[in-house]
């Protein structure tokens, strides 16, 4: 996984941008009776997120059926990046986030595939390149027969937060 230069003072939004991401400008509405984000001390529990587009559109299908694995790899990538606006819509500034500490994905997958690791890294290499060390993470990643809205891809995620 590529590291950032720890010693770099450009913001977690300037690494976004050198990765061509611009976040959403709010964070998708849950979809049931819960909260985006739940913060005790200095963590912050992001609720469960899907591969919703800017437009509120949502990537759908079973993995290993209709859709491939690298397509949700990159379904994943773009729930981190919904995490992360998330995220921001709770704590105003991403720099406040001082490390990802766990992740859980769950891939809509068909019952023979095995790939879920592969999908999941979609996310965890995202959150590597913008936050180095403190990127890498715990994490739990498999296959469930269904998800809401038949998404692909539903990640949960643990942060540490700066003081």
């Amino acid at each position: 996984m590529p590291q950032p230069d720890q010693n770099r003072r450009d913001s977690i939004i300037d690494r976004l941008a050198g990765l061509g991401i611009v976040l959403p400008t709010a964070a998708p509405t849950p979809v049931g009776a819960f909260c985006n984000v739940r913060q005790s001390g200095q963590l912050a529990f992001v609720s469960g997120q899907g591969p919703v587009q800017a437009d509120g559109s949502l990537h759908q299908g079973k993995v290993g059926d209709d859709v491939s694995a690298e397509t949700a790899r990159d379904h994943a990538r773009l729930v981190a990046v919904n995490i992360l606006a998330t995220l921001r819509d709770h704590v105003g500034e991403l720099d406040r986030v001082a490390g990802v500490i766990k992740l859980l994905g769950l891939v809509n997958a068909s019952p023979d595939f095995e790939r879920h690791p592969f999908v999941i890294d979609g996310a965890s290499t995202l959150f590597a390149d913008l936050f180095g060390v403190d990127g890498v993470h715990a994490r739990s990643a498999f296959g469930v027969a269904s998800l809401p809205n038949n998404i692909t891809v539903e990640i949960e995620a643990i942060f540490e937060l700066h003081n």
